[in-house]
């Protein structure tokens, strides 16, 4: 971004007091200085779940324009939950038709330390409020939300909870299985960032790929149980929002266990194959574990369909279709050496044991940040192949 004042072409004048918030500028605790610049038609003010439509210009204290919809002549629009915080908390003072000149400081906008790629500092924007977009109604918080109370359960992670409602299964899920779930989170202000309640559809996940919190939680519970969990920040997204608005420092979650999709047990094998297995000049090794009842192989180049699960030999699951209940689809050229020459040794219907070594896998080091290193073991079931 060119952070000189000269203007460029088509950008719109600053406005006389683009310097500071003049003294008839209302203020708010937050710092927030606004002012009215045309009064507005409607009588309803926006709320933190709405999306708006607006027409904006956006100008630095020093008179650069850096922004404005009103240039390329096309409103925008966007949930005030994902803007700026100077944004979520001015607009909501708007109705339909008003225009406003908002005065936001840094700290509710992109900070006060000169940056190249983007406005710093105190910023001046008009805003015109176009059109506002009902969202579903937030669920209140807890009166707990602020803190745990000195009932609720404890761990040496530092996570809290509480069971709301006793759960009717038996089993708790583990690390590496899939869970299906309903939850509403909020932060200890009692704002709500999220919820599967409010959008009224179940949230599906692998335990081990969501935040710590999560993690460890969900693990205490059974089938059928509703708990509240009070999160520490380093247990999910930190005390700094990682998008504007975003959650941070602690977090509330009510949580409702639905369904647990068991990941496979780890084969006891895994650590090598046994003597008993197949090996190809490659290296690899295999053995079969169920028949399948096609008659055809697929070709390198075929797409194919299947359901699988994968160790390191050290018994770490590291990916499972199974586990996520939903099998796979990909052409066979595409993936690991040592699935391109496996899966073509099988027929539609067989579950095949691969282990496969590291040179036909991701390395013994692997380049690519998270992939799994070393001899890897697949169990593979050939559903369908989808193409020659």
């Amino acid at each position: 971004m060119n952070q000189s004042s000269k203007p460029e072409p088509g950008d719109l004048p600053a406005p006389s007091d683009v310097g500071a918030a003049p003294a008839d500028a209302e203020k708010t605790p937050s710092g927030l200085a606004s002012k009215v610049i045309k009064k507005g038609t409607g009588t309803e003010h926006p709320e933190a779940q709405d999306t708006v439509k607006v027409h904006y210009t956006g100008w630095m204290t020093n008179g650069k324009m850096f922004d404005s919809s009103v240039k390329r002549g096309q409103p925008t629009e966007f949930p005030l939950k994902g803007v700026i915080p100077g944004w979520t908390e001015g607009v909501q003072l708007m109705v339909v038709g008003e225009t406003r000149r908002f005065w936001i400081p840094g700290k509710l906008a992109y900070g006060d330390t000169p940056n190249p790629s983007r406005p710093y500092g105190t910023l001046v924007f008009d805003v015109e409020l176009l059109e506002v977009k009902k969202g579903p109604k937030p669920l209140p918080a807890p009166e707990d939300v602020k803190a745990a109370p000195a009932d609720a359960q404890k761990t040496a992670s530092g996570l809290a909870s509480k069971v709301l409602k006793k759960g009717t299964g038996t089993e708790h899920p583990v690390a590496v299985d899939t869970v299906e779930v309903h939850y509403t989170g909020w932060m200890t202000t009692g704002e709500m960032f999220d919820s599967s309640v409010v959008r009224g559809q179940t949230a599906t996940f692998p335990l081990n790929r969501v935040i710590p919190g999560w993690t460890e939680g969900v693990q205490l519970m059974t089938v059928g149980e509703k708990r509240r969990f009070w999160i520490p920040a380093n247990l999910a997204y930190g005390d700094t929002p990682r998008r504007p608005g975003g959650p941070h420092g602690m977090l509330v979650f009510d949580v409702e266990l639905i369904k647990i999709n068991q990941a496979p047990k780890v084969p006891t094998d895994v650590a090598a194959p046994p003597k008993d297995a197949k090996k190809t000049a490659s290296g690899l090794a295999y053995k079969v574990l169920t028949k399948g009842t096609g008659q055809k192989h697929p070709a390198a180049t075929s797409t194919v369909e299947v359901h699988y699960s994968g160790w390191t030999t050290d018994g770490k699951m590291f990916d499972s279709s199974v586990a996520r209940g939903e099998p796979t689809s990909f052409p066979l050229n595409g993936v690991i050496p040592g699935w391109t020459e496996g899966v073509q040794l099988m027929v539609e219907g067989e579950k095949t044991r691969f282990w496969i070594p590291g040179k036909l896998a991701y390395g013994d080091t692997p380049t690519r940040p998270g992939a799994p290193a070393g001899m890897l073991v697949f169990d593979v079931e050939l559903r369908k192949i989808l193409s020659p």
